[in-house]
């Protein structure tokens, strides 16, 4: 058995809310995709009763519909906490805008892509390659949460349906409108997929508690790593305290 000895410290990451905010997206998100996909290409079931008595297809579109709504107040929340939550939270953390975040992007893929070193980079909340992700995430999300009203308002009388008919005749009707939400629902397949395995591997070369962080808040960072950060903290004039770098207390 090999047994590897470094110095960790314990540092809580993620806060409750960007806790929440990710069990739900991700509830969502697997909901949307799998009602989404029956719409697309409804079976073909047979039933010995009148059509009124047998409404399962329209409690699929019903949910999908409802589900969609929690996911764009999610969506929304997140912004909010972008600018409410801790450094870890905070939307310049998903905008490459610093030349050293660019450069972890690119050692990153060096690891994650290019597998042209087994050496991993470091980062206490999101590695920059992820939080840029992320932040393309959110912009096919607010595409598709789009492009989803549009296709359901137009034949409503809803608030929203003048703006949304407006938008779906300028993208030159259903059928574009449709297969870009279709095409866009295998983006967020393809990226499930993708983070799932991601997450597992960067827990297994880090052995940082990566997978398990987004449900105790916590990860394993090294020492030297920790103090980089809290230096780079203090040069920047930011508190303390409202990054929620915290220790925990000995039981």
């Amino acid at each position: 058995m090999r047994s590897v000895r470094r110095n960790l410290r314990e540092v809580y990451v993620w806060q409750i809310p960007v806790r929440f905010f990710h069990w739900i997206n991700a509830a969502c998100i697997i909901i949307l995709c799998i009602t989404g996909y029956i719409i697309g290409d409804p079976p073909a079931v047979q039933h010995s009763t009148e059509a009124i008595h047998n409404y399962w297809f329209g409690w699929i579109r019903l949910t999908h519909l409802g589900v969609g709504m929690i996911f764009v107040v999610n969506l929304l929340f997140r912004v909010y906490w972008a600018f409410a939550g801790n450094k870890f939270a905070r939307w310049n953390q998903f905008i490459p805008l610093k030349k050293s975040q660019w450069h972890s992007i690119f050692e990153t893929l060096k690891v994650d892509i290019l597998l042209l070193t087994h050496h991993p980079v470091y980062d206490i909340g999101h590695n920059s390659l992820a939080a840029t992700t992320y932040f393309g995430l959110f912009i096919l999300s607010v595409i598709q949460a789009l492009t989803g009203f549009m296709m359901m308002f137009v034949t409503t009388n809803n608030v929203a349906e003048p703006a949304t008919t407006h938008m779906l005749f300028g993208m030159d009707g259903f059928f574009v409108v449709r297969y870009i939400h279709h095409f866009l629902m295998w983006a967020f397949i393809l990226f499930m997929i993708i983070h799932v395995y991601l997450v597992f591997y960067h827990d297994y070369i880090e052995r940082n508690g990566i997978a398990s962080s987004m449900i105790g808040g916590w990860k394993f960072i090294r020492e030297d790593v920790v103090r980089d950060f809290e230096e780079d903290t203090k040069s920047s004039d930011i508190d303390d305290a409202e990054l929620k770098l915290q220790r925990k207390q000995d039981e």
